[in-house]
């Protein structure tokens, strides 16, 4: 009996990248006034920022339907597979819901987990829970185990302008104008399965101090679990600024480094330029 392990594009995590990992990433829809596409599928994420950038409508994302769900589920049944599936937040989606809907017309042996996380601290997740069943966990052993290493699961980003959160109605325009004119950086964390500004940075070196900062409170970083940087638009300059600036945070385990471009799910706010951290604080 294998055990299957599927999330939701949320997370950030290519298809190319699930395909390594032996895992199936479900893609949101995102719509662009009446164009919609398949998340990661039918629309890349440079595309993404493409039309973000040439239109003045806020794409909308939609959550996977129970329907969709309950066709990954019975393939897992129909092979005698257990199966985890890894959704972003209840608080900002009703996918989990969806999950646990489909989930009632199947066996014990589909576990649905809210990671209470989106963007890359729900890859890390998901990433987790890959490393958990190449070393031969049951499905309810990964549950139990993930459901109290993600407590310890952190994202922490900085939004290079303010634009976009006003665009999407999440701030008003006198509000943009002013913070743009003065340099002025929102730096975000998840928090309760929301999304929470925690400061407000001039510049991005003090932004880069205050991520800093974030990751010390928090007790450090574990370097024994996975870590991921991502980065909005179509650079990943600012990206490389930061972990040059920040390398006292990551000395001697560079290469547990790893990078994924954000999609749609916080890219719609944040547009391009945005850079954020996700990993596990130390036990």
């Amino acid at each position: 009996m294998a055990v299957r392990i599927i999330t939701d594009s949320a997370s950030d995590i290519s298809q190319e990248r699930a395909a390594q990992w032996g895992i199936t990433v479900m893609p949101l829809k995102v719509r662009f006034g009446d164009e919609e596409f398949l998340d990661g599928v039918t629309l890349s994420c440079a595309d993404f920022y493409k039309k973000l950038i040439e239109t003045d409508e806020v794409p909308k994302t939609s959550q996977i339907t129970p329907y969709d769900y309950s066709q990954e589920y019975q393939k897992a049944e129909d092979a005698g597979d257990e199966l985890i599936c890894f959704t972003l937040s209840s608080g900002v989606s009703g996918s989990y819901q969806s999950a646990c809907m489909a989930a009632d017309d199947f066996s014990e042996n589909i576990y649905v987990v809210d990671t209470k996380q989106f963007c890359i601290s729900e890859y890390i997740i998901v990433q987790r829970a890959v490393e958990l069943r190449d070393k031969g966990l049951l499905a309810k052993e990964i549950v139990e185990t993930i459901t109290e290493e993600m407590k310890r699961a952190h994202v922490i980003a900085v939004f290079d302008t303010l634009e976009y959160l006003k665009l999407g109605g999440r701030l008003s325009s006198a509000a943009a104008f002013a913070g743009n004119l003065l340099m002025i950086k929102p730096v975000i964390t998840i928090e309760d399965g929301e999304v929470r500004v925690i400061g407000k940075a001039r510049g991005s070196r003090n932004s880069h101090n205050m991520l800093i900062e974030f990751v010390n409170k928090t007790g450090g970083i574990d370097m024994d679990m996975p870590i991921c940087l991502g980065y909005t638009g179509f650079s990943d300059e600012m990206l490389k600024k930061y972990v040059e600036d920040s390398k006292c945070l990551y000395e001697g385990h560079e290469e547990k480094l790893q990078y994924a471009t954000v999609g749609a799910t916080i890219g719609t706010y944040a547009g391009p330029g945005a850079i954020a951290l996700a990993y596990f604080e130390k036990p």
